[in-house]
């Protein structure tokens, strides 16, 4: 008979200040680095560029993007780096929460209150944060010059006030939690900024094929009369900045962090769910891509410790496909808007 092996412990201090947030890419020569990235980015862009300009029909664009996947995959070692890239990040977040013995799956008033809090949230901005009960409230407003502005700026201060506001009283009023620690820190930005650059790149393609649909110029810039003026152009970007910023901080940041020690990596699946639903309404494929969006962010918001990441994304997608968008609106100050 012989003696059992002691247990692994299920986790590390992370939160320890000697303890850095690192991604297991970065062991990796820069050499080779480079080469997996630029692999993975020519993974992306020949396909698109082939089957969006060069392919008359579906089925000659699926088989171009099947035998490039088939090229950039044929590299055994780059497989098994993209796989842990992707898949092991979730291995290692368990790894490096801090949770005491049995806490893991039991009742939890945190858990409760967070996820409450999530559900009032999501609900006022639905009933009240939304355009749609501005607009009821002061109809009578509707014939001035910014209504329709105002009626934006009603929309993005109630995702301040719901997405930040509400849950960082609630933050402040938990015994020893700190907002700071809610994933706000830029030190993991700055380090890890490459993979936000890297994954931007890897999503352009998507939003320049999408700004040739009907659905988008039909759906983007939000704001239809961004194209009036300057000062509606860049009130409408600032009021457009601070949302994201707010989203990103309640997903990836409150949702995330509250949830870890009880749930660890599946806090991000948790996650995901209501950060897809508020894309409903949208475009199919940009909902359907939120899913894949939430993972991605959520997994690197908690590797990095910071949400900074996902803000730059969001930020420059948005404003990518807004400058799109307006590319085929009349000129600012032309007295004709994209509602035309």
């Amino acid at each position: 008979m012989t003696d059992e092996p002691a247990p692994i412990p299920v986790a590390t201090a992370i939160h320890a200040p000697e303890i850095q947030p690192r991604i297991e890419s970065e062991e990796l020569p820069m050499r080779t680095r480079v080469h997996y990235v630029a692999r993975l980015l020519l993974g992306v862009w020949i396909p698109a560029a082939l089957i969006f300009e060069l392919a008359p029909g579906w089925p000659l664009r699926i088989a171009i993007g099947v035998a490039d996947l088939g090229i950039v995959f044929a590299h055994g070692e780059f497989r098994r780096w993209l796989f842990g890239a992707v898949f092991g990040q979730w291995t290692a977040i368990d790894r490096e929460t801090v949770r005491e013995p049995g806490e893991a799956g039991t009742f939890s008033y945190k858990v409760l209150l967070v996820l409450v809090m999530v559900a009032v949230s999501l609900t006022l901005q639905e009933y009240i944060g939304d355009r749609s009960w501005f607009d009821r409230a002061l109809h009578k407003l509707a014939s001035t010059k910014y209504f329709e502005l105002q009626s934006f700026a009603w929309w993005s201060g109630w995702r301040v006030i719901g997405y930040v506001v509400l849950p960082s009283i609630l933050i402040v009023c938990l015994p020893g939690e700190r907002v700071r620690d809610y994933h706000v820190s830029l030190r993991g930005f700055w380090k890890h900024l490459w993979i936000y650059v890297v994954l931007f790149l890897c999503v352009l393609p998507a939003v320049l094929y999408a700004s040739t649909t009907p659905a988008f110029r039909h759906t983007y810039p939000f704001y239809r009369l961004a194209n009036r003026s300057q000062f509606d152009l860049w009130t409408w970007e600032a009021l457009y900045a601070a949302q994201f910023i707010s989203l990103e901080f309640f997903f990836r940041g409150f949702i995330l962090n509250a949830l870890r020690r009880r749930l660890g990596a599946n806090a991000i699946f948790v996650m995901i769910v209501p950060y897809c639903m508020i894309h409903y309404g949208k475009p199919l494929p940009e909902t359907l891509g939120a899913i894949g969006a939430g993972l991605i962010l959520g997994t690197l918001a908690m590797r990095t410790k910071s949400i900074w990441g996902g803000v730059m994304i969001h930020i420059g997608v948005a404003i990518t496909m807004d400058v799109l968008a307006l590319h085929g609106c009349p000129p600012i100050g032309s007295n004709h808007y994209c509602s035309d």
